[in-house]
C-alpha cells in the first residue's frame, strides 16, 4: 500500500483524496433528502435552504479559522492560499454551528433544526475520511508512532495511529447508535446536540495521540472547540446524565 492513493488521466496525477471529498459533499446532500421525503418537517422548504446556507457559510469560515489555529507559531506566516487551502471537520461543525443559528435569527426560525442533518453528516464524514486517509502523512489526519496492533506505515516507513481509520469506525458505530434511538422519544433537537457532543468528545481524545501544536494550557485548537461545545450545550449534557442516573 503505496501513499497517497492517485491515479492518473492523461498523463496527469490526481489524488483520490478529491474524488471522495466531492463524493462526501454529494451524497451527504442526498441522504439529506431522501430522508427529509420521510420526514415530517414543520420547516419551510425556502427556510430549510437558508439554514444550509448558513451552515455552508459558517463551515466555510470556521474550519478555515480552526485549522489557522492548530499552528499558532506559523499564523503571521501564512498567506490567504494557505488559509483556504487548511481546513478541519471540527471547526467546520463548529463554524456551522453559528452560522445556522444567526441565519435562524434572521428568518425567524426558533425551533431546533438540526436532527434530520445527523444521519447525511456521518455518512459524509466516513466517506470524507476515506480521502484523507488515502493521503498518509500527506493530510494532517495521521498519528503519533505507536507500537499497538493497529499501527500502520502511512507513508514515511515509521508505524503510527490511523487517526482517519479511527474517525471511519467512530462514523460507523455512531449511525448503528443513531438507528437505534431513532425510534425513541427525544426532543426536537437533542438528536443533533447528542451528535455534536459525541463527536466532539471523540476529537478532544483522539487528539493526545495526534501530533498537535497546543494553542493554550496545552491543549490544541480542534481540543479547545470540542470544551467550547461542551459548555455550550452544558444544559443538554446536564439533562442527559440526569436521566441516565435515574
Amino acid at each position: 500500500m503505496t501513499f497517497p492513493f492517485q491515479f492518473e488521466i492523461f498523463e496527469k496525477t490526481f489524488y483520490w483524496h478529491a474524488v471522495f471529498e466531492t463524493l462526501a459533499f454529494f451524497i451527504g446532500i442526498r441522504a439529506y433528502y431522501f430522508l427529509r421525503k420521510r420526514t415530517t418537517d414543520s420547516i419551510s422548504d425556502i427556510n430549510r435552504i437558508v439554514i444550509m446556507l448558513g451552515a455552508m457559510v459558517g463551515a466555510l469560515i470556521g474550519s478555515r479559522f480552526i485549522a489557522l489555529l492548530e499552528n499558532p507559531d506559523e499564523i503571521a506566516n501564512q498567506t490567504f492560499l494557505s488559509i483556504f487551502q487548511n481546513k478541519t471537520v471540527a471547526g467546520g461543525f463548529l463554524g456551522g454551528l453559528f452560522g445556522v443559528e444567526l441565519f435562524k435569527k434572521i428568518v425567524g426560525v426558533k425551533i431546533a433544526s438540526g436532527d434530520i442533518y445527523v444521519i447525511p453528516i456521518i455518512i459524509a464524514v466516513f466517506i470524507g475520511r476515506i480521502g484523507c486517509f488515502s493521503m498518509g502523512i500527506a493530510e494532517p489526519t495521521y498519528g503519533n508512532e505507536t507500537t499497538f496492533f493497529t499501527g500502520m506505515n502511512l507513508g514515511d516507513g515509521l508505524l503510527r495511529h490511523p487517526v482517519a481509520l479511527y474517525e471511519m469506525f467512530f462514523m460507523v458505530f455512531l449511525f448503528i447508535f443513531f438507528q437505534q434511538i431513532k425510534n425513541k422519544e427525544m426532543l426536537n433537537g437533542d438528536c443533533f446536540k447528542l451528535f455534536m457532543v459525541l463527536y466532539f468528545l471523540f476529537r478532544f481524545l483522539v487528539e493526545f495521540i495526534k501530533p498537535y501544536k497546543p494553542l493554550f494550557l496545552n491543549l490544541s485548537s480542534i481540543q479547545w472547540s470540542s470544551i467550547f461545545i461542551f459548555v455550550y450545550y452544558y444544559k443538554f449534557i446536564g439533562r442527559i446524565l440526569s436521566i441516565k442516573n435515574k
